[in-house]
């Protein structure tokens, strides 16, 4: 994707921004006043920035969670924030519509990491941010999910502190809240779990060795990021430290999306399963009892979809 694009059509804004008054379906114009930590105002008509901050002003970094893929998840927040920013780093989770959604003559910058492939060295991405925002310009960091969790928010954040770099951190819908409601799976239960635990499945150092008897405990859900490389592993090592190998496991596909499949089985038949779908990353791995509820619960259907039903467990696939 190039840094600088042409105007986008007209974006999709997040439910709440229109207005409607009593039982008239004619919609108020929308002007909406925005502002920012340091009480710099801008104001936007039908999402077109009107007045911007005064020039001269210090710059400033948004570090804005996109959701978990779903446009239609973004908060308005951030929706404003892609309204006012000069620059938007974005990340390779990050839904094209949402990169769209920055207003015309938004400088845009790729960013993004794979898995073994990244465009920019995480430390690169880190004095980006502080050169950007030193130049005056307001830079919005765009991550899938939610910043602060598995989304190296955190590591950024820290530069910004130590240049003494301005910033806001803006919340977003995580994969692991969102891609499970859209599954069909409730991530606690009073019946089946109490507890709810995150983790990801790719540690810096490459490896997958995870606490393994914390999440071996029953009455709980475990979720894993950025796990489907290491899902045999992680099968086993649950059972080995006591789960039984009945329990139930999903694996969701690009969840929230048109795109959206998941696999549903057990820790012992889970790892085929995944491997005869030839699901790809990204995913979300879901452990525990709750996940057998996705069976009379499961209500988002992207089109084109099949399931098949009976003894055997249960496949979504989008055609």
């Amino acid at each position: 994707m190039p840094d600088s694009e042409a105007a986008p059509p007209a974006a999709p804004v997040p439910a709440g921004a229109g207005a409607r008054s009593g039982g008239s379906c004619r919609a108020a114009p929308r002007v909406t006043s925005l502002f920012t930590p340091s009480g710099d105002a801008a104001v936007t008509r039908g999402g077109r920035l009107l007045r911007s901050a005064p020039a001269g002003r210090s710059g400033r970094v948004y570090l804005v969670g996109s959701g978990p893929g779903n446009p239609e998840l973004l908060t308005l927040r951030a929706y404003k924030l892609l309204q006012l920013a000069d620059v938007v780093l974005h990340d390779h989770l990050v839904a094209p519509e949402i990169v769209a959604m920055a207003r015309h003559g938004a400088q845009r910058i790729y960013v993004g990491k794979e898995r073994s492939r990244h465009t920019l060295p995480q430390g690169e991405i880190n004095q980006l941010m502080v050169r950007l925002a030193r130049e005056g310009k307001r830079v919005l960091r765009l991550k899938g999910g939610d910043p602060f969790i598995f989304g190296r928010g955190g590591e950024e954040i820290e530069t910004l502190a130590a240049a003494g770099i301005p910033f806001e951190i803006v919340p977003g819908v995580t994969a692991a809240t969102g891609v499970a409601a859209y599954a069909g799976i409730p991530l606690t239960h009073r019946d089946y779990a109490q507890a709810c635990i995150f983790v990801t499945g790719h540690l810096k150092d490459g490896t997958m060795n995870l606490d393994w008897p914390a999440l071996a405990r029953p009455h709980q859900t475990v979720v894993v990021y950025m796990g489907l490389l290491g899902l045999p592993v992680l099968c086993q090592q649950l059972v080995v430290h006591g789960l039984p190998a009945a329990t139930p496991a999903a694996v969701v596909q690009q969840g929230t999306t048109p795109q959206q499949r998941a696999v549903c089985g057990t820790l012992e038949t889970l790892p085929l399963l995944a491997f005869k779908a030839g699901l790809e990353p990204p995913t979300l791995i879901i452990v525990g009892e709750v996940v057998k509820l996705r069976a009379k619960l499961a209500w988002f259907s992207p089109h084109g979809t099949a399931r098949t039903d009976g003894d055997e467990p249960a496949i979504l696939t989008a055609g």
